[in-house]
C-alpha cells in the first residue's frame, strides 16, 4: 500500500521539529552545523529538510537578535486615497520613532501578497503592517500570515482583517459609518435607498451593508435585496453598475456607495440618464478623497480618517516590536470612528 502524505508548500522549522520530535532550537542548530547536536541527528534533520525543500534563511538568522529599524507595509493598491492617507500616518509615526517604512503592493493578488510577505519576512523588516488583498479574502487561505508566528515577526492588520489571524488589528467602524450615511439619506427624504457594495468576502463591504440594513430596519422599512448590488472587480465596474440601474423597475432616489470610485461611477451614470443630483437621486460614498471633493456636484461622504488609522497601526506595531515578548498573547483591536462630510450630492431638497 502506498500512502501519500500532502505536505505544506513551504515547510517551517516548527514542522521539522514536530515531525522529528525535537525542539525548534535543535533543528536550527543542526541546520547550522552546530556541534552541540550529534552528527547522526544533524544528518537526519538535514536529510528531512532537503527532502521537503526547506531553505534556512541566513539573513533572518543573522538579524534575529538585532533591529533593522524598518517596518514593512503591504497595501492592496496605492491609487486609493484612503490607503495613501494610511501610509502618510504610518510614516509620520514611524519616523518619529526613528523607523523607516518599506512599502509593497499586493495589487489585490493572493500570490503577490504571499511573495511580499515572504520577501519582507526574510529579515528585511522588524514587523509588518498589512491590509489583506481581496483575492486572499475570497480564497480564505491565510497560512502565509500564520507562518509569521514561526519566525516571531510582529504583525498588525489594518482595514481589511481576518479573525483567523491572531494579531493586533486596526479597523474603521464600517457598520457605524454606513449606518450614519443611510440615516442621512432617510432624513433628507429618500424613500428608495440602494447600496452599491462589494461581495461579502470583503469584510469592509459586508460590514457597511450591515450598517445600511440596520438603518433601514430601525426606520421600519423593508429591506429590498433588489437594491443591494455587489460589484465584482474582476469585470468592468462601470458596466456592472450601469446594468444594475438599467434592470431596476424603478430608480432609487438615494444611493450609498461603499467607496468613492463606485460613487463617482454611479453619479456619472445617473447624470447620463438625465437625472439630477440630488433632486432626483441623492448619493453618498465612503472615503473623503479628492474625487469626492471635486466631483460635480461635490460628493457627500463618510470620512474614515486613514491618517489616524496609519498612526494607530504603526504605534501598535512598534510597541509590539519593542516589547519583544513572545509570551504576550493579548492582542489589541482598535476601532476608528467615522464622520459624515455633507456636500451638495445629498443636500436637503427642502433647504435648496
Amino acid at each position: 500500500m502506498i500512502i501519500l502524505v500532502k505536505m505544506k508548500s513551504k515547510i517551517t522549522l516548527k514542522d521539522i521539529a514536530k515531525e522529528l520530535s525535537v525542539s525548534i532550537s535543535t533543528v536550527s542548530k543542526a541546520l547550522n552545523d552546530s556541534h552541540e547536536i550529534s552528527e547522526e541527528l544533524r544528518e537526519k534533520i538535514k536529510a528531512f529538510a532537503d527532502f521537503y525543500h526547506y531553505r534556512p534563511n541566513s539573513l533572518a538568522l543573522k538579524l534575529r537578535n538585532n533591529k533593522t529599524m524598518i517596518i514593512g507595509v503591504i497595501i492592496p493598491e496605492i491609487v486609493h486615497h484612503f490607503f495613501s492617507e494610511i501610509i502618510s500616518g504610518v510614516e509620520k509615526f514611524a519616523n518619529g520613532r526613528d523607523y523607516n517604512v518599506m512599502i509593497c503592493l499586493s495589487n489585490e493578488s493572493y500570490e503577490k501578497e504571499k511573495l511580499n510577505l515572504k520577501m519582507l519576512a526574510n529579515g528585511s523588516v522588524d514587523g509588518l503592517l498589512v491590509s489583506i488583498a481581496k483575492e486572499t479574502l475570497e480564497i480564505g487561505n491565510f497560512d502565509h500570515f500564520k507562518d509569521l508566528e514561526d519566525y516571531n515577526i510582529p504583525l498588525v492588520l489594518f482595514d481589511r482583517v481576518s479573525d483567523e489571524i491572531h494579531c493586533d488589528k486596526v479597523i474603521v467602524d464600517d457598520t457605524g459609518g454606513a449606518y450614519k450615511a443611510t440615516k442621512h439619506l432617510i432624513e433628507i427624504g429618500c424613500k428608495r435607498i440602494a447600496i452599491i457594495t462589494t461581495p461579502d468576502f470583503v469584510n469592509v463591504g459586508a460590514l457597511r451593508t450591515e450598517g445600511y440594513i440596520k438603518a433601514l430596519e430601525e426606520d421600519g422599512r423593508k429591506v429590498s435585496h433588489d437594491l443591494i448590488y455587489k460589484v465584482s472587480e474582476k469585470s468592468n465596474i462601470h458596466d456592472q453598475i450601469e446594468v444594475f440601474f438599467n434592470e431596476l423597475d424603478e430608480m432609487p432616489d438615494g444611493v450609498l456607495a461603499v467607496n468613492e470610485i463606485y460613487a463617482a461611477i454611479a453619479m456619472k451614470i445617473i447624470k447620463e440618464k438625465d437625472l439630477k443630483i440630488p433632486e432626483d437621486v441623492a448619493i453618498i460614498g465612503f472615503t473623503d478623497g479628492l474625487i469626492s471633493a471635486f466631483s460635480t456636484p461635490a460628493l457627500s461622504t463618510v470620512a474614515q480618517h486613514g491618517y489616524m488609522m496609519g498612526e494607530h497601526a504603526a504605534e501598535l506595531l512598534l510597541d509590539r516590536i519593542q516589547k519583544n515578548d513572545s509570551n504576550e498573547v493579548k492582542f489589541e483591536r482598535k476601532v476608528i470612528s467615522t464622520d459624515l462630510r455633507i456636500r451638495k450630492s445629498t443636500q436637503n431638497i427642502v433647504e435648496q
